[in-house]
């Protein structure tokens, strides 16, 4: 068992922490998509929740700033009935020289029952589930290049909503910045768990992570090679503010190259489906016709990303008992 398999899931294999993919194992990932099924149901009733963590109190704890993220996981708590804490770091008592475990320990003093981490630092929601008292659970918003497992289930959820449970079949290209990509590193790793047909990978060699062959994927440095007879494909920001130096000529010159549009969109299959995880630089990394346009769910991804927070909200914590210790 590896470690983050043994800090993330307990010995009975039940979830503690989601803090990333890697590690987990396929019929995990498969009951995350199974339970966001379920709860996707919710999301379209007229009332909108369920009494699954009435009583608990979750702490939205982002040391970055993030409005799709932040917004889905206060929603998805919501739903589940649970209270919901939304601290504003740039303002809090970090800013005055606090320690992020003095904070911890302040507000595990209120006896909170989860925090949502976000933080610019890889590593950094790992180090906060080491560190918390036992009966509270970490769920891992984004942390540094190194990982964004929700994102990476709600894209897995919207591609089987879209395409069926059959993922061997499946195509998937992942085009843009993979290099400083915390998204396209969860994506690989859940589309290999699922057992994808084929994993692509498309970029600039410049953005390109070194050793990225051994992920499991194929590398192509050509957009219509890359997409050709894709049944999926995931664009991703350029992550202009973790760029060290200049990675790319121009953003006109990256989106003659690889931008998405209409026109190379035709190598793909003629059913294929469009994603990204937002926010997308029009123009940048796609057309805006191809964004708004009937292959795009971009918009679906958002809302399906309720359900799949609800999912691993409610498996993580559904094993803490009266008295906070866990089942």
């Amino acid at each position: 068992m590896t470690r983050d398999n043994s800090l993330q899931v307990d010995k009975d294999g039940n979830l503690r922490h989601f803090l990333c993919i890697r590690g987990l194992t396929s019929n995990l990932l498969t009951d995350i998509l199974d339970a966001a099924e379920s709860f996707a149901g919710v999301t379209e009733q007229t009332v909108k929740k369920v009494p699954l963590l009435r009583g608990k109190t979750i702490v939205n704890l982002f040391f970055e700033a993030s409005t799709r993220t932040r917004t889905t996981f206060e929603l998805a708590a919501k739903r589940l009935s649970a209270d919901v804490l939304n601290i504003s770091v740039a303002v809090s008592s970090t800013v005055k020289g606090e320690s992020l475990m003095d904070t911890l320990s302040n507000l595990e003093a209120m006896h909170v029952d989860m925090f949502v981490v976000r933080h610019a630092e890889s590593g950094s929601a790992h180090f906060i589930a080491r560190n918390v008292a036992p009966h509270i659970s970490v769920i891992n918003a984004g942390d540094g290049r190194h990982a964004h497992p929700t994102q990476a289930m709600l894209d897995m959820f919207t591609i089987r909503r879209t395409k069926g449970k059959d993922f061997g079949r499946l195509r998937v290209a992942i085009v843009g910045d993979i290099l400083h990509s915390r998204v396209a590193r969860s994506q690989i790793h859940a589309l290999n768990l699922l057992n994808t047909g084929e994993v692509r990978i498309v970029a600039p060699k410049t953005l390109i992570p070194a050793h990225a062959e051994t992920l499991g994927v194929h590398i192509f440095h050509d957009l219509e090679e890359g997409i050709r007879d894709a049944d999926v494909i995931m664009m991703l920001r350029l992550q202009n503010e973790r760029m060290e130096g200049a990675l790319l000529p121009s953003e006109q010159e990256y989106f003659q190259l690889f931008g998405l549009t209409e026109d190379k969109l035709t190598a793909a299959k003629p059913d294929v489906t469009v994603m990204h995880p937002g926010p997308i630089n029009r123009g940048v990394e796609m057309d805006s016709i191809v964004a708004d346009g009937p292959r795009s769910v971009i918009l679906q991804q958002v809302s399906h990303g309720i359900a799949v927070r609800m999912a691993v909200m409610s498996m993580a914590m559904r094993r803490v008992g009266m008295g906070g210790e866990r089942n």
